[in-house]
């Protein structure tokens, strides 16, 4: 089966999204049938750039991305659990439309404030 899309710490493969490192013993796999919405959010300091992996938000968890600082964008997406994963691809236009097709979303909204984690 090949990748839709691989970077460093995720892979969009035909059926989910395999997040490496979002545990601190290992990896998350997300099905895109699990995923009810996404939002697109612009990374700040208390907004996702400075955390490079968890949260100091409980709704949220970061995934391990030492490379965060320097990305714009990450997406945060709700699979109907208490705890939203919060994902930065290292190309957040191609996941993006990977998430809309693959979970059938017509949409992912913009959020210029995005949680603090």
């Amino acid at each position: 089966m090949a990748d839709l899309y691989r970077d460093r710490w995720i892979t969009c493969t035909e059926d989910g999204i395999l997040i490496r490192w979002y545990y601190l013993w290992g990896r998350k796999q997300i099905p895109y049938t699990a995923i009810r919405s996404a939002r697109r959010v612009r990374l700040s300091a208390l907004r996702g750039k400075a955390r490079i992996w968890g949260t100091a938000n409980v709704r949220y968890w970061a995934s391990l991305d030492p490379g965060r600082p320097g990305k714009q964008i990450g997406f945060v997406l709700d699979i109907g659990s208490q705890v939203s994963p919060f994902i930065t691809p290292d190309d957040p236009a191609a996941v993006e439309q990977i998430i809309r097709e693959r979970a059938g979303l017509r949409e992912i909204p913009l959020d210029d404030t995005g949680p603090i984690i």
